[in-house]
């Protein structure tokens, strides 16, 4: 399992300046802007990007500015001598500021914009937040503590939302259940760690309820022609957080159960993208992306010596060599975020 690690981290290496690059551009380019807003008057219209969202105001929407900031503050701890470290630091320090932070922090507890944002925005924006927290650094810190009432919003909505929420979202996109409360779980399970387990919680006792007797799981309906996420595979990824490694291979062999004969076989062949200048199409590529992330996450949490760990390698690969050739180079509409689920696969 090493050299297979070291071959993922070679990769980043050898990529990780690009795709830095990529964020740079990509966070400080305020138009096109996928702006959503919820008129409540004939005199009540949205302002100007960096107006509303002054910290995340690029990369065509919210969350992709988001998720494009957590990787470039991932890159600074994974691959700092490799990346132009002083630019990026520059940039996140006139991003991450007290004052944008709270601005963001106000931003996101409204209801008209916090229910476009949910869950995956939140669970990025608590990613960015735990991505700094615990860092030894002197800028990281500083992110850190304006990142927190940004991170007490998104938490606040979690709780009034999770235990409400009687069903999951299944689909491949946005509103996946599955994936946002991943992301937010690195954050959630800091914040038990330090005493205050009220998140984690309510992220356990949903993921329970919806997916713990989940068998049989139709991943061969997948893909659809938009998502930029495997349903089955996000939900397996979650499921990895929450049993321990014997209890998860029985869960996963009662959800997935022809994984060894690689079936069924749409979850392991990469989608076709016939249009990367159409965002819905476009979205493929960051299933591709999506799916190595998560077969080889997979793979981490299988006891070793399950036959289906080789599987899930050959998988991840096979998916990582149809994505990540298009995340720097190639249209917008791919280029303001896939960068990000590239390095997420790779470190």
């Amino acid at each position: 399992m090493v050299h297979i690690a070291d071959e993922w981290d070679q990769l980043l290496r050898a990529n990780a300046a690009g795709y830095a690059e990529v964020a740079l551009a990509t966070t400080a380019q305020e138009f096109p802007n996928d702006t959503h807003h919820l008129m409540t008057g004939p005199d009540d219209v949205p302002g100007r990007p960096r107006e509303r969202t002054p910290a995340f105001f690029g990369s065509f929407d919210w969350h992709s500015c988001v998720e494009m900031h957590w990787m470039l503050v991932r890159l600074l701890r994974v691959a700092g001598e490799v990346v132009p470290q002083q630019e990026i630091r520059d940039v996140l320090n006139g991003r991450l500021t007290e004052e944008n932070l709270r601005t963001e922090a106000l931003f996101i507890a409204q209801p008209g914009y916090r229910g476009r944002q949910r869950p995956y925005g939140w669970g990025w924006a608590l990613a960015l937040a735990h991505e700094t927290a615990g860092w030894d650094d002197e800028d990281g810190r500083r992110w850190a503590a304006n990142l927190a009432p940004l991170a007490e919003s998104v938490t606040r909505n979690f709780l009034d939302w999770l235990p409400k929420a009687t069903y999951p979202t299944r689909y491949g996109i946005h509103s996946n259940s599955a994936f946002g409360l991943s992301r937010a779980w690195p954050f959630a399970t800091e914040r038990a760690r330090a005493g205050d387990s009220e998140l984690l919680d309510a992220i356990t006792a949903a993921a329970h309820r919806w997916y713990g007797d989940d068998t049989d799981y139709p991943g061969g309906w997948e893909p659809s022609g938009a998502d930029f996420l495997s349903p089955a595979l996000v939900e397996a990824e979650l499921m990895a957080h929450l049993l321990p490694k014997g209890r998860f291979g029985d869960w996963l062999g009662e959800f997935l159960p022809g994984i060894v004969d690689r079936r069924p076989a749409a979850l392991f062949e990469p989608a076709v993208v016939s249009d990367a200048s159409d965002g819905h199409i476009a979205h493929l590529h960051g299933l591709n992306a999506s799916r190595a992330w998560a077969w080889r996450r997979i793979a981490q949490e299988l006891p070793a010596g399950d036959p289906r760990v080789a599987v899930a390698l050959d998988a991840a690969r096979t998916h990582a060599d149809a994505a990540l050739p298009h995340v720097a180079g190639d249209d917008y509409m791919v280029e303001h975020w896939l960068a990000c689920y590239a390095v997420l696969l790779l470190s």
